[in-house]
């Protein structure tokens, strides 16, 4: 008599170690990735990008000092050159501020500041913007014109200017009560209503697309909710444009809380963004202190060029006609 055969029993760790094995391989196959190695310029403006983010993650160990605490600033060491200059004291690599504050230390804990605020943003805006578009393109009717109509009059006006209205307006109500990371709350909800209208616009008409395919009536036929229809089945078709219009509205998002800040209307002296340290920094200029301006500005420009690359080459990537 033959043996019998037993079949074999595949282990849950070996089978998800081969799920993500698999998984990797698809990824490292696929035509985004293969256009991304092709591109040198899209790979340097990567690595700047997350360069960027490893100095603000690792703001605390990379500093010779916290610039938000009084205590480790001492006025003595005001005014201080760079490093390299004649003038310049170590360990202030990049000099020093009017409140003694080490520049190089300043722009890491501000580029912190401007990264959260710009993340929180772009998610506050993507998740509103996600929302409306899809209740818009998929009920249609009154409610469609309803949304559309509010865009409509939103894109009527400069994103900066709804930010300085609703930072302006919670400046007013709150007041005193307001600080800094009331001040950094603010800064993303003004952002984030700023940036919502191109995700709901974009959203409504890949979603007034999508559901007039089959899968959609399948999906109603066999009696699933709009929502689970929305989110699950409907949703993942239009993630390309959106992860488009997410990674350009960040380099957005950070501009536009670098110009508030540097307006007066964002961030604090005593917890400077980016944007704050520029404000600083331009005062003394024209006396002569120009690293307090210039290292910032230098590090606010190569942040947003990355960015931008990066939302160039994605946008091309995921382009069907172009590739």
């Amino acid at each position: 008599m033959s043996d019998a055969v037993v079949p074999h029993r595949v282990e849950p760790n070996a089978a998800a170690a081969r799920s993500g094995t698999s998984w990797l391989k698809r990824a490292l196959d696929s035509d985004i990735f293969y256009s991304f190695r092709r591109s040198r310029m899209t790979m340097v403006a990567a690595a700047i990008t997350v360069l960027f983010f490893l100095l603000a993650i690792f703001a605390s160990q990379l500093s010779v000092q916290n610039p938000f605490d009084p205590a480790q600033l001492q006025l003595m060491n005001s005014r201080i050159s760079p490093l390299w200059t004649a003038e310049g004291q170590s360990p202030f690599l990049l000099g020093t501020d009017e409140q003694g504050r080490d520049v190089f230390s300043a722009i890491l804990y501000g580029l912190r500041i401007s990264l959260v605020v710009g993340v929180l943003g772009v998610i506050l805006a993507g998740t509103l913007g996600i929302t409306l578009g899809l209740i818009a393109g998929y009920v249609g009717g009154a409610v469609d014109g309803l949304i559309m109509r509010i865009a409509d009059v939103q894109l009527t006006f400069p994103a900066i200017l709804i930010a300085l209205l609703v930072n302006g307006v919670a400046k007013s109500v709150l007041g005193n009560r307001l600080d800094a990371m009331s001040t950094l709350g603010v800064l993303v909800i003004a952002i984030g209503l700023s940036f919502w209208v191109q995700y709901a616009r974009t959203v409504r008409g890949s979603v007034m697309v999508e559901k007039s395919k089959d899968y959609v009536a399948a999906a109603q036929l066999i009696g699933l909710p709009a929502p689970k229809i929305m989110l699950r089945h409907v949703l993942p078709n239009t993630m390309g444009p959106i992860l488009v219009i997410a990674t350009i509205n960040l380099a957005l998002a950070i501009i536009t809380e670098a110009t508030l800040s540097f307006l007066g209307a964002g961030m604090p002296d005593t917890m400077p963004s980016l944007g704050t340290l520029i404000r600083i920094g331009n005062n003394y200029l024209f006396a002569g202190e120009w690293w307090i301006v210039a290292f910032p500005g230098i590090a606010l420009a190569g942040l947003i060029l990355s960015i931008n690359l990066l939302g160039d080459w994605l946008r091309d990537a995921l382009n069907p006609k172009l590739r």
